[in-house]
C-alpha cells in the first residue's frame, strides 16, 4: 500500500461495525479529525507531485464518512488565506469531496497561483462540513438580515446567473450583518447596495475540522 493509504487506515479503529438503521449524530472533528485532515493534505501532496487529486474507494471507511456531504477546504499560509473551494451540493460520499475540495483549493483556486511544494510544510488545513442549506424567505433585504444568525449561519445568495457564499467564519472579519451581506454581494459581482425581486439565500451551518 500507498504511504498515504498507511497513515490514513492507522487512523482508523482497527475494526469498525456496520450500523443499520439510521445514521447515528456524528461529531467529525472528535471522532474522524485527523482522518480527514490527512485525506485531504494527501491529496495536496499528490499535486506536489504533479498527479491530479487523490481518488478515494469510499468503502474503505466507516458508513459515516461515505455518506454524501458538501465540503470547503480552507488553505492557509502564516494565517494569510491561501485558498478555498468547495461544494454546496451534496454529490459525493464525504471522503471523496474532501479530497476533492483540499486539491482544489490548493491548486485551482483563481485567487492563488497553485501551491509549490516550499509552501507546504508551513500550510494549515480546516475542512467545513456544510449541514443541509435552508432557504431564507427574501422579499426584501431587511427580511434577509432578520433571517440570518450572525457567527453561525455561513450564506448563499443568487440572482439569475451569479452566485457567492460565504462560510460561517467570514463573520470574524464582518461581524455586522449588513457589510456581511454587502461584502457578499461584491463577491458575486454585484454592487453593495443591490437588491432585485430575483434575489433567493440560503443560510448553512457547518462543522469545523481543523489541525491542532
Amino acid at each position: 500500500m500507498s504511504s498515504w493509504t498507511d497513515r490514513l487506515v492507522a487512523l482508523l479503529p482497527a475494526v469498525f461495525v456496520e450500523r443499520w438503521g439510521p445514521p447515528r449524530p456524528v461529531r467529525f472533528a472528535e471522532e474522524f479529525g485527523e482522518v480527514l485532515i490527512e485525506l485531504a493534505r494527501a491529496s495536496i501532496e499528490r499535486g506536489l507531485g504533479g498527479h491530479e487529486a487523490l481518488t478515494v474507494d469510499p468503502y474503505q471507511y466507516p458508513r459515516e464518512l461515505r455518506a454524501k456531504r458538501s465540503t470547503f477546504t480552507t488553505l492557509k499560509k502564516d494565517g494569510q488565506l491561501r485558498g478555498c473551494i468547495g461544494t454546496l451540493d451534496p454529490r459525493r460520499p464525504l471522503v471523496s469531496d474532501v479530497a476533492w475540495s483540499a486539491y482544489s483549493a490548493a491548486y485551482h483556486d483563481t485567487r492563488f497561483p497553485p501551491l509549490e511544494r516550499e509552501e507546504y510544510d508551513g500550510l494549515t488545513v480546516e475542512i467545513s462540513i456544510l449541514e443541509p442549506l435552508r432557504e431564507i424567505h427574501c422579499e426584501s433585504q431587511d427580511k434577509l438580515l432578520a433571517g440570518l444568525r450572525p457567527g453561525v449561519d455561513g450564506l448563499v445568495i443568487r440572482d439569475r446567473q451569479r452566485q457567492a457564499s460565504f462560510l460561517p467564519s467570514v463573520w470574524k472579519g464582518l461581524p455586522e450583518p449588513e457589510r456581511f451581506l454587502a461584502e457578499l454581494k461584491l463577491k458575486a459581482g454585484f454592487t453593495a447596495d443591490h437588491w432585485s425581486p430575483d434575489m433567493r439565500a440560503w443560510a448553512f451551518e457547518v462543522e469545523e475540522v481543523g489541525e491542532g
